[in-house]
């Protein structure tokens, strides 16, 4: 079962509760018996594994670039000193 963050308006408690999903978003403060409303927060993603990040892919293709480049420095160096 999910736990839930409640705040109390009255005396200002924040308090958590096991709820569940069928479970109305309804609870009571335990300090002063008032009812308490739900705080929503963000939920943590987290990607696991390769190929989520822009970063993953280009180091691969920036090596594969620049070893592009540097055969055809290395050509352009043999035609020009057989000349």
């Amino acid at each position: 079962m999910p736990v839930y963050q409640y705040e109390c308006p009255n005396c200002k408690l924040q308090f958590e509760i096991k709820q569940s999903f069928k479970d109305k978003p309804i609870a009571v403060c335990p300090a002063c018996s008032g009812s308490a409303r739900r705080i929503f927060s963000p939920v943590p993603i987290l990607f696991k594994g390769p190929g989520f990040y822009i970063t993953d892919s280009r180091a691969e293709q920036k090596s594969k670039f620049d070893a592009m480049e540097s055969g055809k420095k290395g050509r352009e160096k043999g035609e020009r000193g057989q000349s």
